[in-house]
């Protein structure tokens, strides 16, 4: 993933992988749309995450699976 988009660290949330500049984990995304949630439920539920931080992340999420399975 960009740097710019994704931070693993440590120092933060155990290495846990998070939106950089904050402490919400990308896995909560998931969980969120998993569970039939919105993006912009999401967004409201963590205001420190920009919207496009998400659709860089789903973006580039989409161009990794296309890729692997092509």
């Amino acid at each position: 993933m960009t740097n710019s988009l994704i931070s693993c660290s440590p120092d933060v949330m155990g290495g846990t992988p998070v939106f950089a500049g904050t402490r919400v984990p990308v896995q909560t995304l998931l969980d969120y749309l998993e569970a039939g949630e919105t993006l912009d439920d999401f967004l409201e539920g963590f205001p420190t995450v920009s919207r496009e931080q998400v659709v860089g992340f789903l973006e580039e999420a989409r161009e990794r699976m296309v890729a692997a399975v092509s």
